[in-house]
């Protein structure tokens, strides 16, 4: 008896230890959720014109000086606060969901604080990557800045005004870097200038920013409209078009004689280190330039391959740069008329794939989706992308198509890889599933890292032939010119900022092993140059799923089953690659 109720002590004492854990733990992970609440939070005021995107108008009449000593101060502090707040918590009592928000923390603001030893402020925008073009954009009065109520058009005029304050420290900055050495390749300035150019008009009604009163809401009282009406002509005359003209002059006057003939970071002073650090930065990995550089070889000549099976296929006589060349020009691939048309042709690969989608995907978004053509004051400059919807579905994921002549708008270019990739089952799918998933923490479900972002939509690409796709030898072969593009920049834009390969040599790499034309490989050349290591993260996320998916496939056997693997993949949303590899090895193990 006595042996018994020392047992049942002993159980009891056990018990109360275990339920005692289970409370510190819950406190815990309680504390560690509003840690990764005010990170989103405080990362929201750093940060407004990221708020708007993401839908949350609280920030929408704020512009941050992010050019700024003070406000780099401020960013640094940032990191460090809640890099520091990490080391309070035990990562193993936190359960499987924080600890993938610690991971994924630890790792973000680690590399954040290791990217303030560059100076990037010396390079305050470029031809691609430009606050003056966001502004835009945003002013244009179609964009994410919303012009509904008579305070959004308060906070747009708040906004732009200190965008004025904004161009005078990035011309700053430019100086301190032509200075230090840090400085933009020519080739990228003069397409700069007519940017800012583009935006100096005559009178109010020629501008960009006057779309918000073209499009102003008839509720509005006579008198709003009017007060409105003179506030928006006097800031477009005596603010954005001197501060763009005032951009535009700086550029061709004094910045181009400065700028630099090489194409590479290499070529500045700290640009390797810089490099390397981007590179490791874009892939979430710890792959070297080197070791990129060669996969991409290995890639390009492995596409090649199928490239050349295709060719052979379809009968074409002649080597693969004049069957790239065939494709580019035969009038039978460009057999639309009107936008209408095109946009109508990508609707139907969407209906074409739809029962398939079913059987590979257990869940589709909730968010409506929509299929638009580029609003033509972009269109020039633009290439085909998604615009992720709103979190409360009020805004639609939108897929934009630049259309600058439909009768030109060639289908060999690649239309089922480019909608597989941009929107169903790529960025819409996953960008739009992470947001609705409100089980994870606001931080993940608005974050993403390249790599894991557009490693799925690359991934995506590869499903075609699964989803009832590429049956036309010439989408097949759009699709592996896709394919081939991505594996083309890991060989360039290595060789650019390490090697010295110049832009004319990269432009001939580019074109000599893709069907693409000069113009467009140009661009692309220009934007590897201008937001350097970017382009890797494509193919090194995409070889990564694919690298997984096989890997499983071979395990698990008859227990494998691609609607969870995709479910499993696209469930917990972006993580760094090394993070998001570790989540999957232990759903693969539960599947045993």
């Amino acid at each position: 008896m006595k042996k018994i109720l020392l047992f049942a002590v002993c159980t009891i004492a056990i018990f109360g230890c275990k339920q005692k854990s289970n409370l510190d733990n819950n406190a815990e992970n309680k504390a560690f959720a509003a840690l990764c609440e005010q990170y989103y939070q405080d990362g929201l005021k750093l940060n407004p014109i990221n708020a708007t995107y993401i839908g949350d108008e609280r920030y929408n009449d704020l512009l941050p000086n992010d050019g700024s000593q003070a406000y780099i101060k401020e960013n640094k502090s940032f990191n460090e606060r809640y890099l520091d707040s990490l080391g309070n918590y035990n990562r193993e009592s936190l359960n499987a969901n924080d600890q993938l928000s610690y991971d994924y923390l630890k790792d973000q603001l680690s590399i954040n604080i290791e990217g303030l030893k560059y100076h990037q402020e010396y390079l305050p925008f470029n031809q691609m990557f430009a606050l003056p073009l966001t502004i835009g954009q945003l002013g244009s009065g179609t964009g994410a800045q919303p012009f509904k109520t008579v305070k959004n058009y308060e906070d747009w005029l708040k906004r732009v005004n200190a965008f004025s304050i904004w161009a005078d420290t990035a011309i700053a900055n430019f100086k301190k870097g032509a200075s230090a050495g840090i400085i933009l390749p020519k080739a990228l300035v003069v397409k700069m200038i007519p940017q800012m150019q583009s935006m100096v008009v005559a009178s109010p009604e020629q501008s960009l920013f006057y779309g918000p009163i073209k499009l102003m809401p008839a509720s509005f009282s006579a008198a709003e409209k009017q007060k409105i009406t003179e506030e928006y002509r006097k800031a477009i005359s005596t603010l954005i078009v001197p501060t763009y003209k005032k951009l535009g002059d700086y550029l061709q006057n004094e910045y181009l004689p400065k700028a630099r003939t090489t194409s590479g970071y290499s070529a500045m002073p700290g640009g390797l280190a810089w490099y390397t650090y981007l590179v490791k930065q874009q892939t979430t990995t710890n792959k070297t330039p080197e070791k990129i550089y060669q996969t991409g070889l290995k890639e390009v000549a492995r596409i090649k391959g199928q490239m050349d099976s295709i060719k052979n296929l379809v009968g074409f006589k002649g080597d693969l740069k004049a069957f790239f060349e065939y494709m580019k020009t035969d009038k039978k691939f460009m057999p639309f008329k009107t936008p209408q048309e095109i946009l109508a042709a990508f609707e139907n690969i969407h209906q074409r794939m739809k029962p398939n989608l079913k059987k590979m995907f257990e869940k589709e978004p909730k968010t409506p989706f929509e299929i638009r053509q580029t609003e033509a004051f972009r269109a020039a400059s633009a290439s085909a992308e998604y615009n992720q919807g709103s979190a409360d579905g009020k805004r639609p994921g939108i897929f934009y198509v630049p259309i600058l002549d439909a009768k030109t708008f060639n289908t060999t270019s690649g239309m089922e890889s480019l909608f597989l990739h941009e929107a169903i089952p790529g960025h819409h799918y996953q960008i739009s599933l992470t947001q609705e998933n409100t089980s994870l923490p606001n931080f993940r479900r608005f974050g993403g890292h390249n790599a894991y972002v557009e490693g799925w939509a690359l991934y995506c690409e590869s499903l075609g032939k699964e989803l009832g796709l590429y049956q036309d030898p010439y989408q097949h072969m759009g699709a592996l010119g896709d394919e081939m593009h991505r594996a083309i920049r890991l060989v360039v834009d290595v060789a650019i900022h390490t090697k010295n390969m110049s832009r004319e040599q990269a432009i001939k790499y580019m074109t000599d092993n893709e069907a693409i034309s000069t113009e467009g490989a140009t661009a692309e050349i220009e934007r590897y140059m201008g937001i350097p290591a970017q382009a890797l993260g494509y193919k090194t996320g995409a070889m990564k799923i694919r690298e997984l998916r096989i890997k499983y496939e071979k395990e698990l056997g008859a227990k494998f089953k691609l609607s969870a693997f995709h479910t499993a993949v696209l469930k917990d949303g972006s993580l760094p690659l090394s993070v998001f590899e570790s989540k999957m090895d232990v759903w693969a193990e539960a599947q045993k």
